[in-house]
């Protein structure tokens, strides 16, 4: 798995992939929190937290992430590697692992630099420190776990299809709606059931982590998705032998 892994990131690294999903991350973000005038602003908002970078970071995943695993499996399908893959003695599993810790390491890498804004603000603080240390750390914890989640949902769509574009729009769309669309739901409805349907979707559970409490239920909850749509994904790759 580990020589699969390195393939995959090597893959992000020599083309321009990796290298623009990091730079459009730290490109868009560095301008918001520093530059424009908006809500988002650090300096405007006069307020030594990090709150602009972890309300933007969920959205730009909506697309850059999509953007990460749609060649996933829609290239190798389309190009016919795929099937050599699974002659070899790997297991379908071990192939998405691989393609799913690469692009998990790429979300990493992206938020890394990004420390630099707490070390700005650290200093900016009056007094200097004066930034509550543990809202970011579970702030960055739970945008880590939604990054793994969208990742998970984005092989499952790159494993439907062999065209990338596709991929890409249907990863889009469920990670918008896996994020977004049961707190939707939610205040259409109303009573028990409302809050029930709002526990199923991401922005809940990353709320709650964003809060500087790493609360079990929320971990487990961002490592059940990621199986679910892992488990998914092994299940169409597995359903190519079914057919034959």
């Amino acid at each position: 798995m580990f020589a699969l892994y390195k393939k995959e990131l090597s893959t992000f690294f020599s083309s321009l992939t990796g290298y623009l999903i990091i730079i459009v991350f730290l490109v868009f973000t560095g301008l918001m929190l520093w530059v424009f005038r908006s809500s988002f602003n650090i300096l405007d908002y006069k307020y030594a937290g990090l709150d602009g970078l972890f309300l933007l970071g969920p959205f730009l995943y909506l697309f850059l992430i999509p953007a990460i695993t749609m060649r996933m499996l829609a290239e190798e399908k389309r190009t016919g590697t795929l099937e050599l893959l699974l002659t070899k003695p790997l297991s379908e599993l071990t192939i998405i692992m691989s393609k799913f810790l690469a692009g998990l390491t790429l979300v990493v890498i992206s938020l890394l630099p990004t420390l630099v804004y707490y070390w700005s603000v650290y200093l900016l603080g009056d007094p200097v420190g004066n930034i509550d240390t543990g809202s970011v750390i579970g702030s960055y914890i739970g945008l880590v776990l939604l990054g793994a989640a969208f990742i998970s949902i984005g092989i499952f769509a790159s494993s439907l299809t062999s065209n990338q574009i596709v991929a890409f729009v249907i990863a889009a769309l469920l990670c918008a709606f896996c994020y977004l669309g049961f707190d939707s739901l939610y205040q259409l409805t109303q009573g028990g059931f409302a809050l029930l349907l709002r526990s199923l979707g991401l922005q809940q559970h990353y709320e709650s982590i964003s809060r500087g409490v790493v609360d079990t239920r929320d971990v487990v909850y961002f490592l059940s998705v990621i199986a679910l749509f892992l488990m998914l994904t092994r299940m169409v790759l597995q359903s190519r032998k079914w057919k034959r």
